[in-house]
């Protein structure tokens, strides 16, 4: 019966797997990471937890109070400071087709914190470069000029949003808001990159990403005075519930502040499956900007499969623009 068995089976030693070497075996397909587990990762590393974990219902206490705000945006918006009154004004002058170079260097001239950042923005190497390595930029009317329409809207929000999210008050704030920050300005980056091969409106992308930190900084806020001095709050599920409510807060405050609709709905739809254009650029924005923020603090290597997975083409360049600029 054997040489029967071995004709069926094409014989033993044709029946032999084959030994399996580095060149034969098969490419692993890795999964991109789940948003939450880039936001849990993230979340420990910005505020540099211990072992030590809060009791359930300090957290729960935290998130009750979270849930208030967003009930009572008012409430909430006033833990943030306000937009300088400057800004709207700039922003209707650059939102006009036939832009005045003169009257918006008049505007810009009042507040002497605008000057500095023009002409700071106006020398960076990414703007030498598209002109063979001019000489420093000295005349308000060349730095407007060479920003354009779209680099001074942006500049100018940037500019506006930076105390907003970079306010101090209590240890925990003083060590987080400046990555907090970082990491906005990454983002929004990001989502204008990103906006046009989406079909999104590239300045309100560049808004959507700015803005869609406020709800946290009011988070970590919260954390900052009711948390224990021995103890942290950062259960899995208390960090998914702390992102979720502050993207809730982050779109009303954004209403309360009258920004446009499509900036409000691309904050409050950003994550969800029928997101629209603007919110999807928004979404991709954010998970890039804080996978930038781990790769640069050495917590993943930049090709590590939970930084790349499911990274098309313009997301990976895109993750590559964010790198810090070595000026």
């Amino acid at each position: 019966m054997s040489w029967i068995g071995k004709l069926l089976n094409g014989g033993e030693e044709k029946n032999k797997p084959a030994p399996v070497t580095a060149a034969a075996a098969p490419k692993v397909e890795h999964q991109p990471a789940p948003i939450a587990e880039i936001d849990a990762r993230y979340y420990r590393w910005l505020a540099a937890v211990g072992p030590a974990q809060a009791q359930a219902q300090t957290e729960q206490q935290i998130l009750d109070e979270l849930t208030r705000l967003v009930r009572e945006p008012i409430a909430g918006a006033a833990l943030v400071p306000r937009i300088p009154s400057i800004i709207p004004q700039l922003m209707r002058t650059l939102q006009e087709d036939d832009m005045n170079a003169a009257e918006l260097s008049r505007q810009l001239g009042q507040d002497v914190v605008l000057v500095a950042e023009v002409y700071r923005e106006a020398n960076r190497p990414c703007y030498q470069s598209r002109y063979n390595a001019s000489p420093s930029i000295t005349n308000m009317d060349g730095a407007i000029m060479l920003l354009g329409q779209t680099g001074m809207r942006m500049l100018l929000a940037r500019v506006a949003f930076r105390p907003i999210v970079s306010m101090q008050s209590g240890g925990l704030t003083v060590r987080t808001a400046p990555l907090i920050w970082q990491q906005s300005e990454k983002c929004a980056l990001a989502a204008s990159l990103l906006a046009p091969a989406m079909q999104a409106n590239t300045f309100d992308a560049y808004l959507a990403g700015l803005m869609s930190n406020v709800g946290l900084v009011v988070a970590f806020r919260l954390i900052d005075q009711m948390h224990g001095a021995d103890a942290f709050p950062q259960s899995s599920a208390f960090i998914a519930e702390v992102f979720a409510q502050a993207r809730i807060l982050s779109a009303k405050i954004a209403e309360l502040w009258e920004f446009p609709d499509s900036v409000t709905s691309a904050i409050t739809q950003a994550g969800q499956l029928d997101a629209n254009a603007q919110a999807q650029a928004l979404s991709l924005g954010e998970r890039l900007s804080k996978l930038r923020m781990l790769v640069d603090a050495a917590q993943f290597d930049a090709d590590d499969p939970f930084v790349v997975a499911g990274l098309g083409r313009g997301a990976l360049a895109a993750f590559e623009k964010l790198a810090d600029e070595q000026e």
